[in-house]
């Protein structure tokens, strides 16, 4: 891991409440899915370790922020599929209100409006 994967990782670590909230705003999801959703929006780039991700849905849960029940497959193990409760979509939006707030200082900060910049990020 480069220390610029390091960075952002570090940076995406505090946000992932948020993120799996984000996943649920659009229907709901078993565990295992909601892993693949947020590996595939980031075309793999990111992936959160489904240890973590359970540990979210527990906190989630026990907040009410989300709501659990278990699936009925015929085959197969039963999945627990997860489902965001409506103080779920009250957090996630402050949450991404927040974080637009955030991004604008960071941006001014960095100045990441200069196209040099936004040159230089290309490349990467």
């Amino acid at each position: 891991m480069t220390q610029d994967d390091a960075f952002a990782a570090d940076l995406l670590r505090g946000h992932t409440d948020t993120i799996v909230l984000g996943v649920l705003r659009r229907g709901e999801r078993y565990g295992f899915e909601i892993y693949k959703s947020i590996r595939e929006a980031t075309g793999g780039d990111h992936e959160i370790k489904e240890a973590t991700l359970y540990a979210t849905y527990r906190r989630l849960e026990k907040d009410g922020l989300v709501e659990s029940y278990w699936g009925d497959e015929t085959q197969g193990g039963r999945r627990k599929y997860y489902r965001i409760t409506d103080a779920g979509r009250a957090v996630y939006r402050a949450k991404v209100a927040a974080w637009v707030a955030t991004r604008r200082i960071i941006d001014s900060l960095l100045d990441v409006n200069d196209s040099a910049v936004k040159e230089q990020a290309n490349e990467h």
